[in-house]
Order: C-alpha cells, then structure tokens, then sequence
C-alpha cells in the first residue's frame, strides 16, 4: 500500500537497496544523490542523464555509478533495481513515475509530484494498486526552523497559533532563463509552484486541511514569464490564517517565520543551512554534525515587543535533518515504517495550488470542498 509498502528486494538480508536517479541538474546532484548516498542501506546504482558535463560530475563524486541515457533502460532492468527517485523536470514527472511504477519498482519524486491533484491522486491509486510506495520529497519538512517551530506548537509555548506567516524570498532582480521560469503551462514552472510547493505544504502539515484561499500572483521583472512574486492566505478548518510569501524580487527580507499566538510568538529570520551546505560540497555524515547554525540565528520568543528590539528569549534551533527523509523511505520500503510523504498528501497541497492560481486569476477567494475533489469537481468562489 501506499503508505507502508514493501517491494521484494534480491540479495540477501542487509543488501543495500538499489536506486535508479532520474535527472542529474539541481535536484538530482545537490539534494537526492549526496542524500541517498549518505543514507545507510542505500546506493545510489545509476544515473539518468545523457548529459557529459553531468555525467563527469557524477563520476567524480560517485565512481562506481552506472549511467543510462534514458529512463526506458531503467525499466528493461528493473529487476536490478530497488527504487527510482525522480528529479527531471516538472512536466517529467508523472509520465515517469507512472512508467515507473508500471515496471514494478517503488518511487520518490521530486515536489511538486504533479501539475494538479487529480494527476496526483492518480498515481495514488496506481501506487496503490500494484502495491508499491509512492513518496513525494518535501525536504523542507526537515528544515531546522520548521522542526523547531513544530517543537514549541506541540509544546504549547504559543499558545493557540492564530495566524502563521512564511515567506521564501530572494532578491534575483534578473531572471536566470530555463523552464522553471517558462510561461509554459506544460513546463509546471513558477514560484507558485516551486517555492509555494515548500510553504502550502509546511502550513497543512502544522495546521491541518485549508477551506479557503486566496492569492495574489504577479510577474514583475522584465523578461520573466512565470509568476515571481506571489502571497497566498490560508484559512485553516482549525481556524489557523496562514499567509504565505514566495518572492525573487525582494529587496529586503522578511523573517522565514512570525508565528503568533494567544500567549506568545516566534520569530526567525534566515534559511535553513542545509541546502547552501550540499551545495557547496559538504556531505551528512552518520554521527556527524549537520544541519546546526550559529546562536545569532537562533528565532526568538516572546510576547508585547519586536526581537529586532531585544523583545524575547531566544529559542535554540533543532539542527535540520534532511537525511530524515531517506532514512524514513528505506524503512518505508524494509516494512519497518511509513511512508514519510504521501502522493495523497501532495494532492491536498496542490489542491492549495490550483485554488491559489485561480484566485489570482479570476479574483476570487476560493472555498475548497470538504472531501479531496474529483477530477471534475468545481470550486465555490467567493467575491474578494
């Protein structure tokens, strides 16, 4: 099943499970292939790339890679492999996965998991079906700041949380060109659906199933043709507002988190330092240190003052823990536990998406349905 299925693997007992990669730009060569590695019970068996400059890339990290040029060589062998983590581009993703798990072999891929959450619950029901596990890699669950802020909620340190703001932003006043910032509809690109992938699925995560939403989307610099520059407000069934911020265009940062509560509020400003940390080359280690940063980062918690003006007390950061992810999908596929990110939960995200995209669209705050939509349902709008 989908959430805590198995797949027979060869070998005898403590064999590593064998991963086919699918993609080797940014996705596949900064965040999955250091992370599968990384993992124990894991090796990372082969690349999908007909790229030489990425092939020489990833030869250089991992000598013993075998390459292939197209994911169909992935299939002729599937015996030989244990699972295929997707990292290819957006418009990539179903018919790979679908391909993938057509062929008999467990999946992850990379976020957002699909154009729309029909797609997504159709993969569900094929996961399902053939019995294999389908996960979605919403990394940014392991963020430091994320864990920390889950740890006080569940604490009780805030109190009741009333309204949730996160923002993703950078200042990139030129866009750098490719189809992650194409006006193509087919390409699935934008911020919308990139960043807002990380923040609508943070936000349902902490505080359950949204009702409405409402969004503004804009493109703002010249020469781009995807959205840039995007808000989205939640309204959660809980009563929890969630306002979401994902923006190339800011000039000036806000903090990635203010959370305010009935008795207190947590602030935090800065990223997560564990993307910048693969990027520059640095590996997770079993034991080693990872994911930690300096105490002049640390988010701060109070109430009646601003932490810019020495309001509160500052709260320790948890260290992020990206390697949590594939540590929870090993143990997902050996049947000792679940499945860390459903395709039925990064449906009700792009449920959030398709709604945030037709309100800036049309106007209109949009009411989301009770029960996960059919393909066909039609969301109630409401005038702003």
């Amino acid at each position: 099943m989908t959430g805590n299925a198995t797949h027979e693997t060869p070998g005898l007992p403590g064999t590593p499970l064998r991963v086919g990669l699918v993609g080797y730009s940014l996705a596949g060569s900064v965040f999955h292939a250091p992370l599968i590695a990384a993992t124990e019970g894991l090796a990372l068996d082969t690349v999908v790339t007909s790229n030489e400059e990425r092939r020489a890339q990833a030869r250089a990290e991992f000598p013993d890679v075998r390459f292939a040029a197209s994911p169909q060589e992935l299939w002729d062998r599937a015996d030989t492999l244990d699972l295929i983590v997707i990292a290819s581009p957006n418009r990539t993703h179903v018919p790979i996965a679908t391909a993938a798990l057509r062929a008999g072999l467990p999946v992850v891929v990379d976020k957002p998991v699909a154009g729309t959450a029909a797609e997504a619950r159709e993969l569900a029901a094929l996961a399902e079906e053939r019995g294999l596990l389908l996960s979605v890699f919403q990394n940014r669950r392991w963020d430091n700041d994320f864990l920390t802020l889950a740890r006080l909620i569940a604490d009780g340190e805030l109190g009741d949380v009333q309204r949730f703001e996160s923002r993703f932003e950078r200042w990139r006043p030129q866009p750098k060109g490719g189809w992650r910032e194409s006006g193509d509809p087919q390409e699935i690109g934008g911020l919308l659906y990139d960043l807002g992938s990380h923040v609508v699925d943070q936000a349902l995560v902490l505080f359950g199933p949204a009702v409405r939403v409402y969004a503004e989307s804009d493109v703002r610099r010249p020469g781009a043709a995807a959205d840039d520059d995007t808000f989205l407000a939640i309204t959660h069934a809980n009563g929890v507002r969630s306002h979401l911020y994902v923006s190339a265009t800011a000039a000036q940062l806000g903090p990635r988190f203010r959370v305010l509560g009935s008795t207190a509020g947590y602030v935090k400003y800065g990223l997560d330092p564990q993307e910048a940390a693969l990027r520059a080359g640095a590996r997770p280690t079993p034991g080693g240190p990872w994911g930690e940063e300096p105490e002049t980062l640390w988010g701060r918690i109070g109430s009646g003052e601003s932490p810019l003006t020495g309001g509160g007390a500052p709260i320790r950061t948890q260290p992020g823990d990206y390697p949590a992810y594939y540590a929870a999908v090993t143990d997902a596929l050996r049947g000792r536990g679940d499945n860390p990110v459903t395709a039925l939960q990064a449906a009700a995200a792009l449920d959030v998406l398709e709604a945030a995209r037709r309100s800036a669209r049309e106007g209109v705050t949009v009411t989301l349905p009770a029960a996960p939509p059919s393909a066909s349902a039609d969301n109630e709008e409401q005038p702003v």
